[in-house]
């Protein structure tokens, strides 16, 4: 077998590959040979129909056979024997056929870019660090009041956070519009359900109030017959109501699963939960810092053939969204995934490279761990962890996690990392003030 080997451009290779008439010969032979043992023809008892015949009747078909395997199987072996590696599928081009009834065609394909992990310690990542505080659990105990609060109806004009039941009639031009009315809705004001301007004029009316609301709709609103149109809305109260808290009793307690300790179990508990969720943020806020460390060195030309294969990846990924929300299944532009997939292609190059390059293995006791850290946030953490133990391929889905954040974690040690306190609600909410 012949091959030779061009470099066209970056890292497309064009590898053309002869391969001789008698080893197509021989396996066309052999095929024909042991059809003539098998082979039942009218007028021929079997194993005994003339090889000549056999050859007239199944020659061509045979023949077809065995050069679709043997390009296969030439291809393999052109590309181990030149220390190639390619990535995507080739592009084929048989040769004319003036070639004595042996085999020649070229392929065309891009390889495996070459990656030189350097420059990694010029990248910087700001790691945030805080400890949970005595009031950062208050606060949090708040929240989750919040969250199981009741509303009560009250006797007074309607403040920022209470609960008003509205009927309402909207017109443009005095005109009628699709979802125009609404009778008996419920609005939390302050919430921004509505759009602007509406659920604050709200403030300050009581029930059996009747107006006039005056709003405009945003020039980016869904609907694009309402865009920027000035609306007036006829609008009854029907009911105002506040917000009750409930208070930390042994009833809410035991809605949080504690049947014993009390108040200061149910701290232990949303302090555990929170020092996790921080953990976890933390460690997703240092590994975002890292990938982009990384892009930025530009480390190696990216296969075109891969980020393809991302993008048709990923415009799947969004259509079956489409079929579990129950949504009609649309085209997706794939252009809109194109920076998505370089990233995600040219970051599962260079892990890889970290993994093989250090040799990296996932230990039992870290497989573990990544398994219990998944399981804690579960209601049942035992049967989470069994779940992953009880089947081989999801238990290497958790190794492949592992090892990506084993990868992650040798590049943080070649980076310089400064540490940045910050409180609770900084890391957990970035860009918000906190109350």
């Amino acid at each position: 077998m012949q091959v030779s080997v061009e470099t066209t451009t970056g890292l497309e290779r064009r590898m053309k590959i002869a391969v001789p008439k008698d080893r197509i010969e021989s396996e066309v032979e052999k095929r024909l040979k042991s059809l003539g043992g098998r082979a039942r023809i009218d007028g021929f008892r079997p194993g005994k129909v003339p090889f000549s015949v056999i050859r007239k009747k199944f020659g061509s078909q045979v023949r077809q056979e065995v050069l679709g395997e043997v390009m296969q199987s030439s291809f393999v072996e052109a590309v181990s024997q030149e220390k190639l590696r390619p990535a995507g599928t080739p592009h084929i081009e048989m040769a004319d056929a003036a070639n004595d009834d042996g085999l020649e065609y070229t392929a065309t394909f891009e390889v495996y870019p070459e990656i030189e992990l350097k420059g990694l310690d010029t990248i910087k990542v700001e790691r945030p660090v805080l400890e949970i505080s005595d009031a950062d659990i208050d606060k949090m105990l708040e929240n989750l009041r919040k969250q199981r609060k009741t509303w009560a109806e009250v006797d007074r004009p309607a403040q920022d956070g209470d609960q008003v039941t509205i009927d309402f009639v909207g017109t443009i031009g005095g005109e009628p519009f699709p979802g125009n009315t609404g009778e008996g809705v419920t609005l939390e004001l302050g919430a921004g359900r509505m759009i602007a301007g509406f659920e604050e004029q709200l403030i300050g009316k009581k029930a059996g109030d009747e107006f006039t609301l005056s709003v405009t709709f945003p020039e980016d609103y869904h609907a694009k017959e309402l865009a920027g149109k000035a609306a007036d809305f006829a609008t009854k109260v029907v009911k105002v109501e506040e917000s009750v808290l409930p208070e930390i009793d042994d009833d809410f307690i035991a809605a949080f699963g504690i049947t014993e300790g009390g108040v200061e179990a149910l701290r232990t508990q949303v302090r555990e939960n929170m020092q996790r969720e921080a953990e976890q943020t933390i460690s997703n806020r240092v590994k975002d810092q890292v990938f982009d460390g990384l892009m930025a060195l530009e480390l190696m030309d990216i296969p075109r053939a891969l980020i393809d294969a991302e993008i048709d990846a990923l415009v799947k990924q969004r259509q079956e969204a489409m079929k579990q929300y129950g949504a009609p299944v649309q085209d997706v532009d794939p252009a809109q995934f194109e920076d998505q997939a370089k990233r995600r292609v040219a970051l599962g190059l260079i892990l890889s490279e970290v993994i093989h390059k250090n040799d990296l293995k996932v230990p039992p006791a870290r497989l573990r761990e990544t398994i219990e850290k998944l399981a804690a946030s579960y209601e049942r953490p035992d049967d989470v962890i069994r779940y992953y133990y009880s089947d081989k391929s999801r238990l290497a889905e958790m190794e492949n996690i592992a090892l990506e954040e084993m990868a992650v974690e040798w590049v943080q040690e070649q980076a310089t990392i400064t540490d940045k306190p910050v409180s609770f609600d900084d890391l957990m909410n970035p860009g918000q003030t906190a109350d």
